[in-house]
Order: structure tokens, then C-alpha cells, then sequence
């Protein structure tokens, strides 16, 4: 169905003409797995570390050898507190852990400790702002319900070779969170936008550090359709997506293939499916038509997890405490950044890039520009020359003022907008030489002087007499080519407004 896309722009043209009938209508739930931020495990004193040396971050806990105990690890109940009350959800006084039984290479013990029954936090209410693609589309709040928030421990890696397996403990005991989402989103769009302000408050808060390529975050999709009015179809479950971009391409393909599927007299089927990112697609992983018994039973070595709250003092970690600690959050700057003049959409797009954010509030705090005008140019022009060179924002090695200084000569009119993103590219390129003097040393001020445009304008009038012709006959392209004439003469120097009103005061003489 969707053979032979090559772009992602082709991707969801195709994606769109898909479902473009409006008898079908998808339901998206999400599960996440975000690994917290804690130097040893959940239930061992072992290393946490990304990249070390195969099964050297084992303990004996963590291989199963027999008469080994799980410990809990306070820093990961404290993550999980702090993450369930900025994420608005109710934190149970007491919870417990369960063994979920089944085999896997990669887990030694044959079961993973978790919290089913009874999980840490339950009941949460998720917001946050969806920016469809395409400038048509406005932006809009979407909320979302939080089933349950647990803790449990991350199995090993199964290294699959020609003729053998080979199994990586590393990961064993890696301390999650488990959020589980109601399925209220309809789309990949409502997902991807979700993970975005999720990984936001993490990021924030200091739980998770979100890097999806170290496999510090993992997201499953379950995905449905169904006619309006009907109940819900059969769903898919779409495990362990790598990446924002990956979430919406994955839930996006899926609610095709389905579709076309229904459409064509087929029967969708309750199965696991991988996200394949190379070809686009959605592949087969195993059915789940019976039902897994994981014999769930509650963990004789682990006591009820009790919190603190309220009147309630003794408890393996305080929960009133923990909320004294939440920062500003990200609706919240969102907010603070309207009343500086700032548009909606300018308030999503810096709020979602954590280092754009801080090089608008720096540069904001150093000097006086207009707010506006600076997040314009760091969304339009900043982000679409490091999107040239392939490079993110925090891979430039310059200070944040760099980028104010130009937005003041901007503002200023000592510069004009090719000049700027001319400055952005020495940026980008390595020079340390602060923009100022990079205009003062070429010479690149704008040429806002009446007399010097007006010579220039009558010059290319002189120079460009069937375009002039052009134009008085009516031919309005007539008047951009000779704008653009004006900018090569000038080398891109000329105030080009000022001199659209000198050329067509000369033009009508």
C-alpha cells in the first residue's frame, strides 16, 4: 500500500489519502517505558551505565544466582513519586510488587518484578498541545487519562547470531516507570505530540533523560479502528518505537493497513507487530489471539511500598516533600512565554526543544529585543540553516547572546535578513568572531540610505528595460525580477523595503 515512498512528505500524502473516508475512525492507547535516572538498579547496587562492556553491569541479584534478595532502590521511588504528581496522578499510599511470570533468555529468574495489582500511582490527567503538520491546520489542547504509573525492572538483550544466541545482562534490573494511557488519542499526530511534552517533563523534572537511541524511553502503541457509533475494533499492539518521528509514522501506517484491510473484506487481527523504520512499515511479530497466563503473584521478598502524605509521616519516601521540588512545567511556560507577546505556535515550538528554549530566554534576558522577532528567527531561519548543515542546536559551541546580538542588528536595521542568516552560517561553520565585527570587517551593513537606493533603483530601471516595459503593460512578475536585480547589485545589502517603494514611486513616473 505504501510501496515506493521515498520522503517523508510523500509518506503522509499517501497516509492521508488512506483514510481520508470518513467512515473509519482510530483509537490510539499508549504504554510507556522510561528508564529512571538512578546510578544503580532497582533491586541491586549494579551500574546503570549506557555502553559498558558486555555483562559488566551484573550483579548477583541481577543473574539469579539462588539466595540473592532484591533491595529496593529509594532514588527510583522517589523518581516515580516526583514523575506521578507532575503528571497530576493519585499516589497511593500503599502499594506492592508482583512476579509476572514468563521465560525469556535475557531474564535468569523466569519473571519480572512489577506492580500490577496495586501500582505506585493511578488515575492521572495528561494535557498538552498537538501542532498538526501543515499550515492549514491550527493547533488545539488535547487531554488525555493516565491509567497507572508502576515500577518494575527492565529484562537483559538477547543477541541473535547465525547459530547461537548470546544473552547481555546489562540491562537486567534497569529501574522503569510503566505509564499507561487511556486510548484517547485518534492518531499518530495526538501521540507523537504527547511523547514530546512527556519527554518535556521528564527532561524537567530530572527522571529520565529520554534519549530514545540509548533505549531510555520505549513506547508501545495499541491501535484500532472502528464506524462511528460501533464498539471498538480488534487492536493492535505496535512494541517498542525508538523515536518521536517513529510513533507517528507507526501508529500513521498502521491505521492504513487496517483500513485498507476493512475496506477490502478482511479481518484484523489481535497481534504484536514491530515498527520497521527503514521500509516504513508495520511487520508481524507474533498473534495474540490466547490469552497469556503470567500467573501473577505478589513478591515474598519486597514488603507494601508505603508513602508518606498528608498526615500520614512515616513512609519510605515523602510525597509533599517531592511536590516542593516540581519546576516550572512546560504548560506553564507555554503561558509565560504568551505574555511576553510570543504566538501560540511559537510557544509549542520552543517549549518542545528544550535548547532553543534556553537560547530564546537567554538571549531575552541580555538584551532588548523584541520577543517576537527573536523567536521568529530562531524557529524560521536558525532552525532551517541547522536543518541544512544537518547539525541540532546544541551541537553549535557559541554562546546564546550570539544569536541576540544578530536579532538586534536586525532589529535595529544595521542588517537585513540575508545578512542574518549569512552570520547563523559563520556560526554554524566554527567562527567565534562576535556578529558585529563580522559586519564591521566586510562591510555588510544594510544600505538604508534614500539617496544611495534611489541611484540603485534608477540603475537597474536603466539596465532592465523590457522588464520596465513588462511591468507597465501589466505583468506583474515583471516587478520581483527587478527586485531581484536590486538585491544582486546590492549584494543582498539593500533595505529591499525601503527600495520596493523607491523602484515603484519610479516606475509610475
Amino acid at each position: 500500500m505504501f510501496s515506493g515512498i521515498k520522503t517523508v512528505a510523500q509518506f503522509r500524502r499517501k497516509y492521508s489519502e488512506a483514510i481520508k473516508s470518513d467512515k473509519w475512525k482510530s483509537v490510539v492507547g499508549l504504554e510507556v517505558h522510561a528508564q529512571i535516572m538512578s546510578e544503580s538498579k532497582l533491586f541491586s547496587g549494579a551500574s546503570t551505565k549506557f555502553s559498558s562492556p558486555v555483562n559488566n553491569n551484573v550483579s548477583l541479584f541481577d543473574c539469579s544466582i539462588p539466595g540473592t534478595l532484591p533491595v529496593l532502590n529509594k532514588r527510583c521511588v522517589e523518581a516515580g513519586v516526583l514523575t506521578a504528581l507532575a503528571l497530576n496522578c493519585h499516589v497511593n499510599p500503599v502499594s506492592w510488587f508482583d512476579r509476572k511470570h514468563y521465560f525469556y533468555a535475557d531474564m535468569p529468574t523466569g519473571y519480572q518484578i512489577t506492580q500490577q495489582r496495586a501500582p505506585l500511582a493511578v488515575d492521572g490527567i495528561f494535557s498538552f498541545e498537538v501542532l498538526p503538520v501543515g499550515s492549514q491546520k491550527t493547533s488545539y489542547k488535547k487531554q488525555v487519562k493516565i491509567k497507572q504509573l508502576q515500577l518494575e525492572q527492565d529484562s537483559g538483550k538477547s543477541l541473535h547470531d547465525v547459530d547461537r544466541s548470546l544473552v547481555d545482562l546489562n540491562r537486567a534490573g534497569i529501574p522503569l516507570m510503566e505509564l499507561v494511557f487511556e486510548p484517547d488519542l485518534k492518531d499518530g499526530e495526538e501521540a507523537a505530540a504527547l511523547v514530546k511534552e512527556l519527554v518535556n517533563i521528564l527532561q524537567r523534572i530530572k527522571t529520565c533523560s529520554c534519549k530514545m537511541e540509548e533505549g531510555a524511553m520505549r513506547v508501545d502503541a495499541n491501535v484500532s479502528i472502528h464506524r462511528e457509533g460501533e464498539p471498538l475494533g480488534t487492536r493492535t499492539e505496535i512494541k517498542n518505537i525508538a523515536s518521536v518521528r517513529g510513533v507517528a509514522s507507526a501508529i500513521q501506517y498502521e491505521i492504513g493497513r487496517q483500513i485498507k484491510i476493512k475496506d477490502s473484506g478482511g479481518t484484523i487481527i489481535n497481534e504484536t507487530r514491530g515498527w520497521d523504520a527503514a521500509t516504513k512499515t508495520t511487520v508481524a511479530m507474533r498473534d495474540k489471539e490466547v490469552q497469556q497466563d503470567y500467573r501473577y503473584m505478589p513478591e515474598p521478598n519486597l514488603p507494601p511500598l508505603h508513602i508518606a502524605m498528608g498526615p500520614v509521616e512515616r513512609g519510605c519516601v515523602n510525597a509533599d516533600e517531592l511536590r516542593k521540588l516540581i519546576p516550572e512545567l512546560p504548560e506553564e511556560t507555554r503561558e509565560r512565554l504568551k505574555e511576553l507577546g510570543l504566538t501560540h505556535e511559537q510557544t509549542i515550538i520552543l517549549v518542545n526543544d528544550f535548547t532553543l528554549l534556553s537560547i530564546f530566554e537567554e538571549a531575552a534576558q541580555k538584551r532588548k529585543i523584541n520577543y517576537k522577532h527573536l523567536a521568529n528567527f530562531l524557529i524560521n531561519d536558525l532552525l532551517t540553516i541547522l536543518n541544512k548543515n544537518e547539525v541540532e542546536p546544541n551541537d553549535i559551541n557559541c554562546s546564546s547572546d550570539y544569536y541576540g546580538e544578530i536579532v538586534e542588528l536586525l532589529q535595529n536595521n544595521k542588517i537585513n535578513r540575508n545578512t542574518a542568516c549569512m552570520l547563523v552560517q559563520e556560526i554554524v561553520s566554527g567562527n567565534q568572531i562576535r556578529p558585529t565585527k563580522i559586519v564591521q570587517e566586510k562591510n555588510l551593513f544594510q544600505i538604508t540610505d534614500i539617496a544611495e537606493l534611489t541611484k540603485l533603483c534608477q540603475e537597474v530601471i536603466n539596465e532592465n528595460e523590457k522588464a520596465v516595459r513588462d511591468y507597465k503593460s501589466g505583468k506583474i512578475k515583471a516587478l520581483k525580477y527587478l527586485m531581484g536585480a536590486i538585491g544582486k547589485k546590492s549584494k543582498n545589502l539593500a533595505d529591499m523595503a525601503k527600495a520596493n517603494d523607491i523602484l515603484k514611486t519610479l516606475l509610475h513616473k
